[in-house]
């Protein structure tokens, strides 16, 4: 239970204590208890009064003055103040704090996890890359987001499945299996000139032609586009999505299911899964025939007023109404994005979140439409937008990469500066934030570079223990003997400072999840090594607050119970966010 949590029980048990005669009954549902602007008003604040004032008809200020009075009862509470209109800044006892590192200490492992979730089943979709080439870096900010969302999410108690959506079935995949068909004659030893326009001219596809020559040998050379090229795509798609997997793996991101976009179309009995999806909304009145208005209320030449079959999603919060079937009787790509989000509603998800690049935001109204047409409200749909990444060398524009054609592949910036790196930087700003990567920087060993900092802190609370098998072996270090050091010993401004900031990690965690924010555990596992290394220069100056003291044993033993809980609180952030915890740092 966070400090919030157990702070706002102290506060409703204090106003249930307070006789309210002609309002016996109160809802105290707004009632938020928050860490105070300013931290020299207190360690909390809460709106308790401002929430209750005008349920029993009183004066904010003068009803926080009697929510005060029973505060301070308790045996947590130090002191109690009011503050302007009537917010009531709070600040516990010392041993209040004590107790709160003695619980993170016993529950080191499992510190900020939480029940929030209630195994509520949650799908979270990230990448979803074309498999048509090797990932670039347009790809990398919404692979880390998603799969530290789903971290996050797990970690506060959701049932995840982390899925990936393959693009399998559209015209780029034909694109693709010609592609690959030049690479099989240029294995076959034929010049091919230049890649013609149209084409993926990157050279990540040439081991797949080499593969297919020496396979099949010259046999579709001189074969018409009929005979190879139901051959070439799926040898191309599995070639692709091998090469994505790899580069995913580089960057420390897992997926729990691949799902095929042909697996929509494929026709099963007598339909397929799109047809199906189709009917469904047809049996609930969102399938019509008719026309639609030309785009933006003008006709192009070639625009084609025909009566097509539409969903009717502008009844379910869309700006229009979609088609579900193309001139030529194929279905529209939005057609299997309804197949696919019944299929996920079939599988029992309370919530479908998307992870999506910033240039698919005209996709959110619609997808949201089709949640409320099919689940009806049961399932919650939530889209979270990625803006753009933008790679600078030394505050220099980078150029792209000739391996790839035509972009930066995600590969070759891991390769440079490593998948911890990529990743906390990826979350060093809010998702729908710009995002500017600079190689040189994020390999700085200095507190401008986050990650180095945050890992440089964890490598810190590692050396503490090395130094004391070093300079005070005699100090029994093991879990056991720190579980019960006197933490009361910790009386120094800055160590209680530490405690609270540990003490705040499960609301971090909870207030991330709800919000589908990862970026704010990067934020605070900031912020705690801050406090770490501020505290730790502080012993440089002043040697009697250092962490190892071996003529005071006592004192040493429960400053190391604070180093071990701040390094396990460090561990926890980092593997959410999918980075190392590193020992040493060189």
């Amino acid at each position: 239970m966070s400090i919030f949590t157990l702070f706002e029980q102290k506060i409703k048990k204090s106003i249930e204590s307070i006789d309210f005669k002609d309002n016996p009954e109160i809802n105290l549902q707004r009632l938020s208890v928050e860490l105070p602007r300013d931290s020299s008003h207190g360690d909390l604040a809460t709106n308790a009064a401002m929430v209750l004032a005008k349920q029993v008809g009183m004066n904010p200020r003068q009803l926080a003055e009697i929510i005060v009075d029973e505060l301070v009862k308790d045996q947590d509470v130090e002191s109690a103040v009011v503050a302007g209109p009537g917010f009531i800044n709070i600040v516990a006892k010392p041993s209040f704090w004590f107790a709160q590192l003695a619980d993170i200490l016993k529950n080191r492992t499992t510190f900020g996890s939480s029940s929030l979730g209630n195994g509520q089943k949650v799908n979270v979709e990230y990448v979803s890359a074309n498999p048509t080439g090797p990932m670039h870096v347009g790809h990398c900010r919404g692979a880390v987001i998603g799969d530290a969302l789903a971290n996050l999410l797990d970690f506060a108690g959701y049932d995840v499945t982390r899925e990936y959506y393959v693009n399998d079935a559209g015209g780029q995949i034909d694109v693709l299996a010609r592609s690959v068909f030049l690479r099989y004659r240029e294995a076959l030893g034929e010049d091919i000139g230049a890649i013609p326009e149209g084409l993926y001219p990157g050279d990540y596809l040439v081991p797949v032609g080499k593969m297919l020559a020496e396979k099949y040998g010259d046999r579709f050379l001189n074969a018409g586009e009929d005979e190879w090229l139901p051959i070439f795509k799926p040898v191309s798609i599995d070639a692709m999505m091998d090469l994505i997997r790899a580069d995913l793996a580089a960057l420390n991101v897992r997926h729990d299911l691949f799902f095929s976009e042909r697996s929509l179309h494929e026709v099963k009995g007598n339909k397929s899964k799109i047809e199906d999806a189709i009917e469904d909304l047809r049996a609930k009145g969102f399938v019509y025939q008719g026309t639609l208005p030309p785009p933006k209320g003008q006709k192009p030449e070639d625009w084609e007023d025909r009566e097509q079959l539409l969903f009717r999603s502008t009844e379910v919060g869309d700006d229009i109404d979609r088609p579900l079937v193309k001139s030529d009787g194929s279905y529209t790509y939005f057609a299997a994005d309804v197949a696919y989000f019944l299929d996920k509603f079939q599988r029992g998800f309370d919530e479908t979140i998307f992870i999506l690049g910033a240039d698919h935001g005209g996709y959110v109204k619609r997808l949201e439409a089709v949640a409320r047409a099919i689940s009806g409200g049961k399932t919650k749909l939530t889209v979270r937008l990625c803006q753009l990444v933008k790679l600078f060398r030394d505050g220099k524009p980078i150029k792209m990469s000739k391996r790839s054609g035509d972009f930066i592949t995600l590969r070759d910036v891991v390769n440079e500066v490593g998948s911890d790196a990529v990743r906390f930087m990826m979350l060093y700003r809010k998702n729908d934030m710009p995002l500017d990567f600079d190689f040189t920087k994020v390999v700085e060993q200095s507190k401008d570079n986050p990650v180095f900092y945050v890992q440089y802190a964890h490598a810190r609370t590692c050396s503490v223990f090395r130094q004391v098998g070093r300079d005070a072996a005699d100090i029994d270090t093991s879990d056991q003997s720190l579980a019960v050091a006197d933490l009361s010993l910790l009386v120094d401004d800055s160590e209680i400072e530490l405690i609270k900031k540990l003490s705040e990690y499960p609301k971090i965690v909870e207030a991330a999840a709800k919000t589908h924010e990862p970026h704010r555990i990067a934020f605070y596992l900031f912020e705690l090594a801050s406090s770490l290394h501020t505290h730790w220069n502080r012993g440089n100056d002043r040697p009697e607050l250092r962490f190892i003291n071996p003529k005071l044993p006592e004192l040493t033993l429960a400053r190391l119970a604070l180093v071990k809980s701040i390094g396990s609180v460090l561990t926890s952030g980092l593997a959410i966010i999918g980075a190392e915890a590193p020992e040493e740092m060189r």
